[in-house]
């Protein structure tokens, strides 16, 4: 039997398969999100055997492919990834559908990265998210994220007294959803991470955003 935070995470996952048709329209559907995503990497420097965890419909992972030696991208929604595979076809990277709260890595790649995932992680998983992180990266590897930080607590709804931090978001049908959302303040994000032995580098960026790098201490 599942716990309480099993069903949270299961409505999450439920939210992005039934979010997958209307999220690039959403949230990339102008020209300055690809010149933002391309200024962010530019600044993170991503390079040789990447792997790219909770990549949605792609638009990140397209422009990350062209920056590194090999990308594999991996993600928990199926819907998300038809969307994906539609946007990286002719190229060379591997699209995995898994659970990431159950992933373990088969691999180790120089570059770990992810967009915007990290504030769905709930709190009492984040060490052991990390913990997998670590047995993902190869010697000298580094991890890599782009999320958005404090600020974007203006435009969400959150759900008062909720066991874990949560948002409610409504798609287009009318359908109310809930995830989980955490927003972190750059320094107390490489405090946290500190105690759970990493060294990150985190930065406000654009406004809502924060980028980040970490390495294993």
């Amino acid at each position: 039997m599942g716990t309480a935070e099993d069903d949270v995470l299961s409505a999450q996952l439920a939210y992005y398969n039934s979010r997958a048709g209307e999220y690039d329209h959403d949230l990339y559907q102008d020209p300055a999100s690809t010149n933002r995503i391309e200024r962010l990497l530019t600044r993170l420097r991503p390079s040789g055997r990447t792997l790219e965890l909770a990549c949605g419909t792609g638009v990140w992972t397209k422009l990350l492919a062209e920056r590194v030696e090999s990308l594999t991208a991996i993600d928990g929604s199926p819907e998300m990834l038809a969307v994906a595979r539609q946007r990286l076809a002719g190229t060379a990277v591997n699209l995995v559908e898994t659970d990431l709260f159950s992933w373990q890595p088969a691999e180790r790649y120089e570059t770990v990265f992810f967009a915007f995932w990290l504030s769905h992680v709930p709190p009492s998983r984040f060490e052991s998210f990390w913990g997998t992180l670590r047995s993902a990266l190869a010697t000298g590897g580094r991890v890599l994220f782009v999320d958005t930080g404090p600020e974007e607590g203006r435009f969400e709804r959150f759900v008062p007294e909720a066991s874990v931090p949560m948002v409610q978001r409504q798609l287009r049908d009318g359908t109310a959803h809930k995830v989980v959302k955490m927003l972190y303040d750059p320094p107390d994000l490489a405090e946290r991470l500190a105690a759970i032995g990493w060294t990150a580098d985190i930065r406000s960026v654009g406004g809502t955003l924060l980028a980040g790098s970490a390495i294993p201490c």
